[in-house]
């Protein structure tokens, strides 16, 4: 038991009731003799010992494994999708506040990552990349708890490193902010060959008044085109020098943050960063990869009706429709 899940009897009974999804997960794998699925790898870096080497790190490895994803510097698709496909399962639970996820390590269900079901659709983007570090940094551990009350661990600051690197890459923050005709620099010499005269041409463009200034406006639709918050964008924004630190201070003050979460509503787009999710939608990647297991397993002959239907009630599905599908299924 990982601190901060035994003393709170409702958190453990959401965790139990994921790992146990897990578990009947593995299992009806092993029924229908699927081989054990792809993990990512395993990146051995030292402890950080330096807020300075634990983003450096975080930073190095989210390059490498878009790299290693043939992910580009495109924005990332569903994060939970994401991870089931790199042999993880993931859901959402309902955790207190002040935790934001955990990452489970442990033979009886494999890699698991869990996230505050309760947080909103950006926040949660960002816990998962979040625990998914842990997975390629930290994966001796048999639980790691993410919480408010120990995000000056080292470790916990190379994960958030990693979760915003992997979400804003650089290039394609400077792609989006290309089209938006900002991040120029502000003046731009050229120089060509002259062939008459061997000699060469200069020239030189200024971009015109205050037009390379990123207001809340590009950070929001930054925000929204990678998934992620407002605030995540702009620090993400200051790290890579786009904009300067008073630039930050002001793109951060309470009137430019309205301001940008009135731009996404105006454009209807708020709830895709801010919203919140049902339970059940939540946790349906996870239910989807079981009950998709299940279907098959009946389908073959593995299981039993009432075997079906136990699958069912774990996964929270009416048990008549599930049946009524694996008979389709078999009958195919």
């Amino acid at each position: 038991l990982a601190p901060g899940l035994q003393e709170d009897d409702a958190v453990r009974c959401q965790v139990d009731r994921c790992v146990s999804r897990c578990r009947e997960g593995v299992n009806l794998e092993k029924i229908l003799g699927r081989e054990e699925r792809p993990v990512p790898p395993v990146y051995q870096e030292p402890a950080p010992n330096s807020v300075w080497e634990a983003v450096r790190q975080g930073h190095k490895v989210a390059d490498q494994e878009r790299r290693r994803l043939g992910l580009g510097s495109s924005p990332l698709p569903d994060l939970a999708e994401l991870m089931v496909d790199q042999g993880i399962w993931a859901s959402g639970a309902n955790l207190p506040g002040t935790m934001s996820g955990l990452f489970l390590h442990h033979p009886s269900i494999g890699m698991a990552i869990l996230v505050n079901a309760q947080h909103p659709r950006a926040r949660r983007r960002f816990s998962y990349a979040h625990e998914y570090a842990h997975a390629l940094f930290d994966r001796d551990r048999v639980a790691n708890v993410t919480t408010t009350d120990n995000r000056v661990e080292r470790v916990e600051q190379r994960a958030n490193a990693f979760a915003s690197a992997f979400l804003l890459p650089a290039e394609g923050i400077d792609d989006e902010l290309r089209q938006l005709g900002k991040g120029q620099p502000s003046r731009g010499d050229v120089l060509v060959f002259d062939a008459a005269t061997g000699g060469s041409i200069e020239g030189q463009a200024r971009p015109a008044p205050n037009s390379q200034t990123i207001g809340f406006q590009d950070v929001a639709y930054i925000a929204h085109r990678f998934g992620v918050s407002y605030e995540a964008a702009t620090y993400r924004l200051k790290s890579l020098r786009r904009i300067s630190q008073a630039e930050s201070l002001e793109l951060l003050t309470s009137a430019m943050q309205d301001a940008g979460r009135d731009y996404l509503r105006a454009l209807e787009l708020f709830d895709d960063l801010e919203g919140m999710d049902t339970p059940q939608r939540g946790t349906r990647e996870l239910r989807s990869r079981i009950a998709h297991l299940a279907i098959e397993a009946y389908r073959r002959g593995e299981i039993s009706r009432g075997r079906l239907l136990d699958l069912s009630k774990a996964l929270e599905i009416e048990g008549r429709q599930l049946f009524d599908l694996a008979e389709v299924a078999r009958s195919a």
